[in-house]
């Protein structure tokens, strides 16, 4: 990749083993610098570099070759980068740009304070994450660095420019250039490199002991030769990396080690349960991360990983589908289930990111859960009190409902937690969680804004209270209730309108009792919970999507199976009948609690309407695409009470009429909703969804009626909801296309 002007006029690298000499070789190919000099003490190696044009000239010696050079490479061992510092320092120019290859950050940082008195600011650590079985100036490799990742831990006060031409001379070699802080980079390290090795090493030098071990190497599979080929590295080189990272290693050895010798007992005591527990906890953790490299999971939306959705007009909408479970019991599945005592098995469950969070999380605190797989999952419950300390924050991405009710079920454990989320979740809200929390007797730290992350202090004794809540919401009420279950007396908790009752439902379902009285729920601490089976029904926020798709497009019948009907969830429903669609429900039955029905939707022309107040909060997560259902219908629709939409992923009022207004739709926005005069045409245009699923589900099901192509922006977060969307709208007749990294 080579760049129109050289970076650099002198390069002098220090080194000329295989990293040191395939960089020399990329600097040359790539036209990075004017001159490249290149120093060694094996003369012969250093010969070979000239001969085989790796380098330009050879030095005489390294203060020689950095006379002069405006950037110098370290590419020595890392115990020998002192002394090589001490005898370059007198020849170095003062403005000369500093970096290195080596696989220990802080002690090379260490090591230029020793000599040189500070760090300057043109010192920029660097480390190629590459390498080869080969060594030595023969095996220098211009391509060695492509598609390979490279990490530079420059300090905060680092001069800008420098670390500007350091990452532009590894992007030209077509390296990923990562950059993190010197500390963090050798504890990552240690844990997934310098272990490995020294497991390798440890173990081959173990099995070799003994002549009678022949035969273990004679006849080991692939995957054991695959692990102790790294035992055949550089035994001097891998001597001081070990010693140069010592702090970082040895924590990584002690925590090995007390896991080892937990396997240990568990094999010896015949406890299959904790085997079980560590070995799906492991499974599920290599899957997760390989999705995660793969641009899959849901720690990639970001900056470097966008959807965007292509949508163009199309024709009616049939078929007969069920759309992914419910998020909402899904979520309150896994958690019930692990505090638990016995075996939950839970099939129907919806394999999107936030739900995936929720076993992460609980993963993480010692639960063992097989799956998911195909919606079937088999969790092994601990009890009330047997959840153990995370090594770390729970990470819950972009889950609001995650965040909201681990708070409530957090405040109560014995062990300090943190909560921590995508950059979505941490601009939103969690003081209405916090606040009650506190009352209740927790300890809670926010950041500013009362926004995540969220740490919480434990063995803090809770205290029963009652909560009039200021604004309806299922996830505060909720929060409250798992809190409630440790807490001393009764939590009671107040809504100003009925809000989705998953968890009231559930809990009965899991034995556990749940006073209500009208619009107060209750739960008496100390009690617990016994395992169950749950069949998670098809989400009806997903169905709602295809509701209004086949309400708008003419020529529309769609059959919507196994939907859940919970009185607190079918706002949507009682709106879209009331601005005239065409909706019939049939089948209805309870399945562990839970009533659902199919449903089956057909074209009608919708009129606008004043949506009742009572219906808000049991369509609040449905408004975006009922946005676009009053964009269709003939007359005015208005919204009021709706002050939560503006508080979700998104400020979802505000969105969607940036939204509708960037396809040519007029709307009023008020403080708390939104007019909507149908009957305006909508053009084709650009969407940004904020991040925000709904927003581009809503604008993709919005296309069936454009004149023209809606392309959305920022969709990666469609996953947290609703896995293979594209595909099930594909299948019913949408014309929608995703393009990116997926």
């Amino acid at each position: 990749m080579p760049v129109a002007q050289p970076l650099f006029q002198r390069v002098a690298i220090i080194g000329l083993g295989l990293i040191g000499g395939s960089l020399a070789a990329a600097l040359r190919e790539n036209k990075l610098a004017e001159e490249v000099v290149g120093f060694d003490t094996r003369a012969d190696e250093l010969a070979l570099g000239v001969e085989l044009g790796v380098i330009d000239s050879a030095a005489e010696s390294a203060a020689q070759a950095v006379s002069g050079a405006d950037l110098v490479v370290l590419a020595v061992p890392v115990k020998a980068t002192q002394s090589v510092l001490r005898e370059i320092q007198p020849a170095l120019n003062g403005d000369a740009i500093i970096t290195d290859v080596g696989s220990t950050k802080s002690g090379f940082v260490n090591d230029v304070r020793a000599v040189l008195g500070h760090l300057p600011a043109t010192v920029i650590p660097g480390h190629p994450i590459a390498g080869s079985e080969k060594s030595g100036i023969r095996a220098a490799n211009s391509q060695l660095f492509a598609k390979h990742k490279v990490i530079l831990t420059p300090a905060d006060d680092a001069c800008p420019q420098a670390l500007g031409k350091v990452t532009a001379m590894w992007r030209a070699c077509d390296a990923n250039v990562l950059t993190m802080a010197a500390e963090h980079h050798d504890e990552v390290l240690a844990a997934t490199s310098h272990l490995p090795h020294l497991i390798a090493f440890s173990l081959v030098d173990t099995l070799a002991g003994d002549d009678q071990n022949m035969d273990i190497f004679r006849y080991a599979a692939g995957g054991f030769r695959d692990f102790t080929r790294i035992a055949a590295s550089d035994p001097v080189m891998w001597r001081d990396i070990f010693l140069s990272n010592r702090d970082a290693v040895l924590h990584t050895i002690d925590r090995f080690t007390q896991d080892l010798d937990q396997l240990r007992s568990a094999i010896a005591g015949q406890d299959g349960d904790t085997l079980l527990r560590v070995f799906t906890r492991a499974r599920a953790a290599r899957e997760h991360f390989s999705k995660m490299l793969s641009g899959q999971a849901y720690v990639t939306n970001n900056t470097e990983h966008q959807v965007t959705f292509r949508a163009q007009p199309a024709g009616p909408i049939v078929g007969d589908i069920r759309v992914p479970g419910d998020k909402s019991m899904s979520h309150r599945s896994i958690m019930l289930g692990a505090l638990a005592e016995g075996i939950t098995e839970v099939s129907g469950f919806l394999e999107g990111e936030d739900s995936l969070a929720t076993v992460q999380a609980f993963r993480d605190m010692g639960v063992t859960i097989e799956g998911p797989n195909n919606g079937f999952v088999r969790i092994h419950g601990v009890g009330m009190n047997g959840l153990q300390a995370p090594r770390g924050p729970i990470y819950l991405g972009n889950s609001g409902t995650g965040m909201r009710l681990f708070s409530g079920l957090l405040a109560a454990q014995t062990f300090d937690s943190e909560l921590v989320g995508d950059a979505s979740l941490t601009k939103r809200p969690m003081s209405r969680v916090a606040d009650p929390l506190r009352a209740m007797g927790a300890v809670i730290d926010t950041a500013e804004g009362g926004r995540p992350p969220l740490k919480i202090r434990g063995s803090q004794p809770l205290t029963g209270i009652h909560y009039d809540m200021p604004v309806a919401s299922a996830q505060v009420k909720s929060c409250l209730l798992l809190a409630g279950l440790y807490a001393e007396g009764i939590t009671s908790v107040t809504e100003p309108a009925p809000t989705r009752d998953h968890t009231e439902r559930m809990l009965e379902g899991f034995g556990y009792h749940v006073y209500r009285n009208d619009a107060t729920s209750s739960v008496s601490g100390g009690g617990k919970l016994l395992a169950c089976n749950i069949d998670v029904p098809a989400d009806i926020s997903s169905a709602a999507f295809f509701l209004v798709a086949g309400s708008i497009a003419p020529g529309s019948d769609l059959t919507l199976r196994h939907v859940g009907m919970n009185p607190t969830r079918v706002g949507v429903i009682n709106i879209l009948r009331l601005m005239g669609a065409s909706i019939d429900v049939s089948n209805e039955r309870a399945i562990g609690g839970e009533p659902v029905a199919d449903i089956r939707v057909r074209y009608a022309p919708l009129k606008g309407i004043d949506i009742p107040e009572r219906d808000v909060p049991l369509a609040i997560d449905e408004f975006p695409v009922l946005f676009i259902a009053a964009t269709f219908a003939e007359g005015r629709t208005t919204l009021r009470g709706a002050e939560e939409l503006r508080v979700k992923e998104s400020d979802r009022i505000q969105a969607m009429a940036d939204g509708l207004a960037a396809v040519g739709v007029k709307t009023t926005v008020i403080p708390d909703g939104i007019i909507i005069d149908g009957g305006q045409a909508m053009t084709g245009g650009i969407v940004n969804s904020h991040g925000d699923h709904r927003i581009a589900m809503s604008f993709a099901v919005a296309s069936l009626r454009a004149q023209g192509e809606i392309v959305i922006n920022d969709c990666a977060n469609v996953a947290t909801s609703f896995p293979g969307f594209v595909e099930l709208a594909q299948q019913v007749g949408m014309n929608i296309q995703s393009q990116g990294d997926v």
